[in-house]
């Protein structure tokens, strides 16, 4: 005798709606904001990618340089802007041009590299930058004419117990016065002639 085994009822699929209007400007939405994403995100490689440049500096202050067609920002420092005067016994001076001198007698003439993969808002690339075997961001901060920014805070505690450079006297941050002096160029542009002028300074101060 057989057995009678039921049969399954056989489900039944709903044929499913079609994605309103709405949904499809979404999904079109989305796939255009993850495509610009990607594409934005290719354009910004370079940032990630080390560049080194060398040559003969032209010293603009005393945290920027341009090696040829590259303008450079010195990663970790913050130096007085050119224009910037700060105090000293009861007087102000400039050590914004101070400044700029004092990496112009780091540099000593001889040819710089910097290296770095960062840029600034103004589109200068943030570089460590060297002469010989001369660290200038370092020496610049142990020589008081730069302060520590996001480096080289050791540095800045022996210039400052030392008093060397702008710790000799009383300064405004060079953040605070590029804030309180936004009309203020970001840094003095310096030509042939005027690198010709610091080396013939040097030269005659070394004589």
């Amino acid at each position: 005798m057989s057995r009678f085994v039921p049969r399954e009822p056989r489900r039944r699929y709903a044929a499913s709606s079609p994605r309103s209007l709405w949904r499809k400007l979404l999904d079109y939405g989305l796939a255009i904001l993850l495509l610009g994403l990607l594409i934005l995100v290719a354009a910004r490689l370079d940032r990630f990618e080390t560049r080194k440049e060398q040559g003969t500096a032209i010293v603009n202050d005393g945290d920027s340089i341009t090696l040829g067609t590259e303008r450079i920002r010195m990663r970790g420092i913050d130096a007085p802007e050119y224009q910037q005067t700060c105090q000293k016994a009861g007087a102000d001076y400039p050590c914004g041009k101070l400044a700029r001198q004092s990496l112009v007698r780091l540099i000593s003439g001889r040819p710089v590299s910097c290296s770095g993969w960062q840029r600034d808002r103004y589109g200068r690339l943030l570089g460590d930058c060297r002469a010989g075997d001369t660290d200038l961001n370092r020496s610049q901060v142990q020589a008081g004419w730069a302060v520590a920014f996001g480096d080289f805070e050791t540095e800045e505690a022996v210039a400052r117990a030392a008093k060397a450079g702008i710790w000799a006297g009383t300064f405004e941050g060079p953040r605070q016065w590029r804030d309180s002096h936004r009309d203020a160029p970001v840094e003095r542009k310096h030509g042939v002639l005027v690198s010709f002028g610091d080396a013939l300074r040097e030269f005659v101060r070394f004589w």
